[in-house]
C-alpha cells in the first residue's frame, strides 16, 4: 500500500483509449485514480457518470481522472454505454479511460482489496478506493470506501482545492471548510511572520492561554 507523501507507483496498463503508462499519462497534472469491484454494478454506474459531469471542475483544477475496475477493456466499452445512458452525457468520446485490471494485479499492489466483499468466484472485489496524485507524482490522499458505500466527489474536489491552497500559502483549511472560507494560519508559522502576511488576522481566544488559532480570510489570486 501507498502510504501519504510517498511516490505514487508507475505501472502500464491497458484501458478504453489504449494502452498507457501512467507517469507519463499523467504528466506534470494532479491525477485522482478511483476503483469500482464490477462493471455493471449499479454504485459503480451512478459515480462514473458523475464523475463524467464533474470533469469541467477537474479540468479547472488541472486535474486528470483515471477510473479502475477489475473487468476487460471489451467489457469497459460496453459498460460505458450504460454509463453515458443513466448520466445522460451526449458526448460520443467518454472523457477520461478506464483501466482493465481482470487479474486484480492492480488493485492487489495498490491495497484496494475488500476482503469482506467476493465475486462469484469467490474472489475479493476492488473497495472503492480514491488516491489522489500531486505532479510530483507524490500520494496526497487516499480514502478507501467498502464496496456497497458510493463515494461522494463533492468532497472529492473540495478535498483537492484545499490540497492546492495550501501548497501555495502557508495556511491549513479548518472542519467544512469551503472555498472562499476562512482559513487558519498555518501552526509552524510564527506570530511575526504571519503578522507580514496578513493584516487581517484574527486571533480565537481559548482556554489555555494559546494563540494557535489565527483565522484569516482565504488568500485570492490575482
Amino acid at each position: 500500500m501507498v502510504l501519504l507523501g510517498e511516490i505514487f507507483p508507475d505501472f502500464t496498463a491497458d484501458t478504453q483509449i489504449g494502452t498507457i503508462e501512467f507517469h507519463n499519462w499523467l504528466g506534470d497534472s494532479w491525477g485522482i485514480l478511483f476503483s469500482h469491484p464490477n462493471d455493471f454494478t449499479p454504485v459503480c454506474t451512478t459515480e462514473l457518470a458523475r464523475v463524467a459531469k464533474l470533469m469541467p471542475e477537474f479540468k479547472r483544477l488541472g486535474v486528470k481522472v483515471i477510473a479502475l475496475s477489475c473487468n476487460s477493456v471489451d467489457s469497459h466499452r460496453k459498460w460505458i454505454e450504460d454509463i453515458k445512458s443513466y448520466g445522460k452525457i451526449t458526448e460520443e468520446e467518454f472523457p477520461y479511460p478506464i483501466i482493465e485490471d481482470q487479474s486484480r494485479k492492480f488493485a492487489t499492489m495498490l491495497g484496494m482489496l475488500d476482503p469482506t466483499e467476493t465475486d462469484q468466484s469467490g474472489l475479493p472485489m476492488s473497495a472503492r478506493a480514491v488516491f489522489i496524485i500531486d505532479p510530483a507524482k507524490k500520494m496526497r490522499l487516499s480514502i478507501l470506501y467498502p464496496a456497497t458505500t458510493g463515494r461522494n466527489f463533492d468532497e472529492i474536489v473540495r478535498v483537492i482545492e484545499s490540497l492546492q491552497l495550501t501548497d501555495k500559502y502557508k495556511v491549513a483549511t479548518p472542519v467544512d471548510w469551503k472555498k472562499g472560507d476562512d482559513v487558519m494560519i498555518d501552526p509552524k508559522v510564527s506570530d511575526s511572520e504571519a503578522k507580514a502576511c496578513y493584516n487581517d488576522i484574527k486571533t480565537i481566544p481559548l482556554p489555555s492561554g494559546k494563540t494557535y488559532l489565527r483565522i484569516v480570510p482565504q488568500p485570492i489570486d490575482t
